[in-house]
C-alpha cells in the first residue's frame, strides 16, 4: 500500500513502488488532468508538481513521491480557475488542448520561482512539447501574468485571482 499526499489529501493505493506516478494519478486515484504522451519524460503533458517542482508524472516511480506534496491540475485551486488557467484562457492558448495541462502546470513553477521571468527563463521552463504550436501564445500569457495578479474580473472577484472569472456584463 503506497501512500501519497495529492491536492492537500492523503490518499492511499494499493499499487507496486515502481508503479508510475502518472498511472496512479489516472487509474487508482480516478485524477485524470495529467495526460498519456510519451511516456518516457519528454513531451510533459503528465507534468504534475512535487514539492512545488515541475515533474513529468510517467518517467518517476510513484514510490519516489511519496511523503512529497503532489499537486495536478485538479488540485490547483479550490476557487475554480487558477489564475495561470485564467490568463490560457484571455491568451486564447489552447487549440486541441492535450498539453495544456502539463504546460500549466510548468508556467505555475515558473511564476512561483520567477514572478517576472525573463524570455530565457521561459523558454527553460516550458519544455513541454505542443502540437499546435501555441508557444508564442504561452509566453504571452506568462508575461501578462508576471509580477501582478491579472487584471480581469477573476483578479476582482472576492476570492482573488484564483476565483472564478465573474459574467460579463449582460449575462446571467
Amino acid at each position: 500500500m503506497l501512500e501519497l499526499t495529492v491536492n492537500g489529501v492523503v490518499r492511499t493505493a494499493d499499487v507496486e513502488p515502481e508503479m508510475p506516478l502518472l498511472w496512479v494519478l489516472r487509474d487508482h486515484l480516478g485524477l485524470t488532468g495529467a495526460k498519456y504522451g510519451c511516456g518516457i519524460s519528454i513531451c510533459g503533458a503528465c507534468t504534475v508538481l512535487v514539492d512545488g517542482e515541475p515533474v513529468r508524472s510517467c518517467g518517476i516511480p510513484a514510490s519516489a513521491a511519496s511523503g512529497k506534496k503532489i499537486v495536478t491540475i485538479e488540485g490547483l485551486s479550490a476557487q475554480g480557475l487558477h489564475r495561470v488557467q485564467t490568463a490560457w484562457i484571455e491568451h486564447e492558448v489552447p487549440q486541441c488542448g492535450y498539453c495544456q495541462t502539463g504546460m500549466i502546470m510548468s508556467a505555475v513553477a515558473l511564476l512561483a520561482k520567477h514572478p517576472k521571468p525573463t524570455d530565457g527563463q521561459i523558454d527553460d521552463a516550458m519544455s513541454n512539447l505542443c502540437r499546435c504550436g501555441t508557444y508564442a501564445r504561452v509566453r504571452k500569457a506568462i508575461h501578462g501574468l508576471a509580477g501582478a495578479p491579472i487584471a480581469t474580473a477573476a483578479a476582482a472577484a472576492p476570492g482573488g485571482a484564483d476565483a472564478p472569472p465573474a459574467p460579463a456584463a449582460g449575462t446571467a
